[in-house]
């Protein structure tokens, strides 16, 4: 069929973003101003008609979904289905309206990296006591991890299986599909779309809140690829 479309978003800027402390997988909630990117990323995509969504399990990019499926005009009731446990929140007798609503996947593979020993510490002293080109090697090599923490290399390993079993097959069948994540998942799903090397996928960043959106052939090779701001 083809022409499937795909939209990812980062969240919007936590209060671990703005306090400059390294975050992972610890759970915490956007910040006033993430808040705001994350509506504006909802004015930005208002007009676009998805067919199914996929977020991570920490509340930041789940915070982002919804603010801008709040926005959208074609999305006015959506259902969340647990990954591990669908069998339970997919268990319902459908009726007529349920053709409406939009369904939300939830899976941690979409997380953010595991920063390990590093996580709620402060960015600048950690520099202080390991030095700032260690850090940048943990922050920004590919397949060098933190203290009992993943490297990107690590967090492709979980989030890419994910995204080809998961994600693929709908935009092959021509969907519009929603993914609201983080930095480090998105980076490793656009280093498989794009064709990046290891040293490509490091430098590239994906700003807080903006929708990165590709379109696709049936054999998954990018058309089109806008980035929203």
């Amino acid at each position: 069929m083809g022409n499937g479309r795909l939209t990812l978003v980062r969240h919007g800027e936590s209060i671990w973003n703005r306090q400059n402390r390294f975050t992972g997988w610890v759970d915490v909630s956007l910040s006033r101003a993430g808040m705001e990117e994350a509506e504006r990323a909802g004015d930005l995509l208002r007009d676009q008609v998805f067919d199914c969504a996929f977020v991570s399990a920490l509340l930041r990019a789940q915070d982002t979904l919804y603010e801008i499926l709040k926005r959208n005009r074609h999305c006015d009731q959506y259902l969340r289905v647990h990954e591990l446990n669908s069998a339970w929140y997919e268990h319902f007798v459908p009726s007529e309206d349920d053709r409406r609503e939009l369904h939300i996947y939830v899976s941690d593979r979409l997380n953010e990296r595991y920063y390990g020993d590093l996580q709620g510490r402060n960015k600048d002293r950690v520099r202080a006591e390991f030095g700032a080109e260690q850090v940048h090697l943990w922050r920004r090599s590919y397949d060098l991890p933190p203290p009992n923490g993943e490297s990107l290399e690590m967090t492709a390993a979980r989030a890419l299986p994910y995204f080809r079993e998961r994600i693929v097959p709908r935009l092959q069948r021509g969907q519009s599909v929603l993914v609201s994540a983080h930095g480090n998942s998105l980076r490793a799903i656009v280093m498989h779309l794009e064709g990046m090397t290891p040293e490509q996928i490091v430098q590239y960043e994906l700003a807080t809140g903006t929708p990165h959106v590709y379109r696709f052939d049936a054999e998954m090779n990018p058309l089109e690829k806008r980035i929203l701001a």
